[in-house]
């Protein structure tokens, strides 16, 4: 009777890529496709924004300065997840080993590399919804919607990832609608399907944020706090002057804070008629705290904030600069705990995975790479506790790289 051979290295790799593959839900949603340009741990690669320019009246032809800014996504993250087992469980079929140990060993990673992009919500400033009510039905997923055409979102390749109150409570008002088969489809696979243009899927690995104490009565801290895009075209962000807090008070705003500034209105990006200016949208411009904002003794406090506010040109962001003593509005309760349901364009998000060196000394090691996901295998031998040891790695990086292509749903 001829022995039973044993899986080799190449075939369990592949399926370890097969099963990542289709545990992650942020990782197959984001954008793959930067993996070329990265080599190894800690490699970063900038990204060029697209060119935006203004219409211009007349015969007269006027210049207009190229102004080409960029972002950076990073490679920092270094994960793995390892088993022991003993030699005669290569014997296995390959069904049989991945569901014993490969299956589980994928998810457990896929579920730690989604965390990251999930966690990606504290860059996007565009919030829907309200703190503390979990979206129930069509119109949540509309609200997301609206602003998203609203901010000139392009219609193709929408994705919206929620909580699993929030999916669960929307696929249950799907019958009402007379949409039983995507009803249908949500109990089943977790994915709603398309839904008010939104390829709809649910995520236990979304996060929850935590608003800061908002001690006092923000205002803004002096008048004309605006930027050029050429000043930050590479970074996005800005600090603004801020007053009127409690003195004294430690994390009056979070990163991931959103708060508005009276009388400063949200544009649409694209020029509206005659191409000169951007048409002025019925709601304030909402922006995103990036790092914890405490009070000093005389209750200001800076705040570093995205988006940059600018006032005219092709990047303009808002429909004037705040006024001296112009109020803050701050999305949510003090301390207030909820939910981030994630809506984005696949351009939005950017997840990278790269290979791996692959160690000489050993033997039993292989390494997958495809649709822009890495895996590297490698098996060695514990001699102190004979058994042998798997350990399977993941290098990736995440970040937002276009975060004006997305939206928060508020939970």
């Amino acid at each position: 009777m001829a022995n039973t051979p044993l899986l080799v290295p190449s075939v369990i790799a592949k399926e370890a890529l097969m099963q990542l593959k289709n545990a992650l839900v942020f990782g197959k949603l984001a954008h793959r496709q930067y993996k070329k340009e990265f080599a190894k741990v800690g490699d970063t690669v900038t990204i060029r924004k697209p060119v935006k320019f203004v219409t211009v009246d007349g015969a007269t032809r006027q210049n207009q300065d190229v102004e080409e800014g960029s972002t950076s996504i990073k490679i920092d993250q270094r994960k793995h997840v390892s088993w022991n087992f003993n030699t005669q469980d290569l014997t296995l079929s390959i069904e049989d080993y991945s569901e014993r140990y490969v299956k589980p060993a994928m998810i457990t990673l896929a579920q730690t590399v989604d965390t990251y992009g999930a966690a990606l919500y504290r860059k996007i400033w565009n919030v829907v919804g309200t703190p503390g009510t979990t979206p129930a039905n069509y119109a949540a997923a509309g609200a997301v919607a609206q602003r998203m055409t609203e901010m000139a979102v392009p219609k193709q390749d929408r994705r919206a990832v929620l909580t699993s109150e929030a999916f669960h409570k929307i696929a249950g008002t799907l019958t009402t609608l007379n949409m039983p088969q995507q009803a249908a489809d949500a109990w089943a696979t977790g994915e709603i399907g398309n839904l008010a243009g939104l390829n709809t899927h649910e995520s236990v690995n979304l996060r929850s944020h935590t608003v800061g104490t908002k001690a006092g009565t923000p205002l803004v801290n002096g008048a004309g706090q605006v930027s050029l895009y050429r000043d930050v075209m590479k970074t996005g962000v800005q600090t603004l002057s801020t007053k009127g807090w409690t003195a004294s008070s430690a994390g009056v705003l979070r990163e991931g804070d959103v708060f508005t500034i009276g009388g400063v209105f949200a544009v649409n990006p694209v020029p509206g008629e005659g191409g000169t200016g951007k048409t002025v949208l019925p709601y304030l411009q909402q922006f995103v705290v990036r790092s914890v904002a405490n009070a000093d003794a005389s209750g200001n406090a800076t705040l570093t904030i995205s988006p940059a506010i600018i006032v005219s040109g092709p990047y303009q962001t808002v429909s004037a600069a705040p006024a001296d003593s112009a109020p803050i509005g701050i999305v949510g309760a003090a301390n207030q705990v909820f939910p981030q349901n994630l809506c984005f364009h696949k351009n939005a998000l950017a997840m990278v995975t790269v290979p791996l060196e692959m160690p000489d000394s050993v033997n039993w090691k292989a390494q997958e790479s495809a649709e822009g996901l890495s895996i590297r295998l490698v098996k060695d031998y514990d001699i102190n506790n004979d058994v042998e040891i798997v350990r399977a790695d993941i290098l990736f990086g995440w970040e937002a790289i276009y975060p004006d292509l997305a939206v928060r749903l508020a939970g």
